[in-house]
């Protein structure tokens, strides 16, 4: 990664230009047995369709400040990175009634309603399919993201000391998440190539920085698993050694 990264989504722009085919996010959920492969040019596309939605769709602005109701999930990592693209503040668990707008899961889409702002609703079905129907008072973004841009270019500049997460009530500006994740990465050994497997919830800085941001900082990548105490031990063992898994955070 460069030195010159002030925010995650410059991170994501290096390692997109550095080496789009490696891989950069392997999802796992071990209660429907879905596993997801995310190339780095693969989960940047992502990101591009889900800023382009943020911003001409929804019309977020650098300063507004999203409510994040969902789970570790690979669409996750890529909501996150995309309210970096805008410069939006996202907040895990934040309150929907205190939101410019609202992200939710099949489990928060009550919570979401509060949400005075716009709305969207994951199904987080194997393979990102749609709900049969919209919820009430969201849009799908499986139906919204598909048509969006696979290139993304921000209305305004993104100021990277403005603040970009919020979570256990902390919060960080872009500059201040980029440092902390290179300090994590230090911390965990991880280095260009590395491979960490979590099997951490995305409710603390701890699950966020090694479900996503200090593999990226690293040059490395994530193993993300939810559900992971579904898993039998000897099985887990299996999947660190396929995946060439060199660090755990469980």
């Amino acid at each position: 990664m460069n030195a010159s990264d002030r925010t995650p989504a410059d991170l994501l722009r290096s390692a997109l230009a550095a080496d789009p085919a490696r891989p950069l996010v392997t999802y796992y959920d071990d209660a429907t047995g879905e596993r997801v492969e995310l190339s780095v040019a693969t989960f940047a596309n992502w990101v591009a369709k889900t800023a382009n939605l943020l911003q001409g769709e929804l019309s977020a602005e650098p300063g507004d400040r999203l409510a994040l109701l969902l789970p570790a999930h690979w669409q996750t990592a890529v909501w996150l990175l995309a309210c970096s693209s805008v410069g939006v503040a996202a907040e895990l668990g934040g309150d929907p009634a205190a939101a410019d707008l609202v992200v939710a899961g099949p489990d928060t889409l009550e919570a979401g309603l509060a949400c005075s702002g716009e709305r969207i609703a994951l199904s987080l079905a194997p393979l990102g399919r749609r709900f049969p129907s919209a919820p009430a008072g969201y849009a799908d973004y499986a139906v919204e993201v598909p048509s969006q841009g696979d290139r993304f270019a921000p209305y305004a500049p993104v100021d990277a000391d403005a603040p970009a997460l919020v979570v256990d009530g902390t919060e960080r500006s872009g500059v201040e998440l980029v440092e902390q994740a290179r300090l994590d990465a230090a911390g965990l050994g991880l280095g260009p190539g590395s491979r960490l497997l979590s099997g951490l919830p995305y409710d603390s800085w701890e699950g966020l920085s090694s479900g996503l941001y200090a593999p990226l900082a690293a040059g490395g990548s994530v193993v993300l698993c939810r559900h992971l105490g579904e898993l039998a031990p000897e099985s887990l063992e299996k999947r660190i050694e396929s995946e060439r898994v060199t660090a755990t955070a469980l």
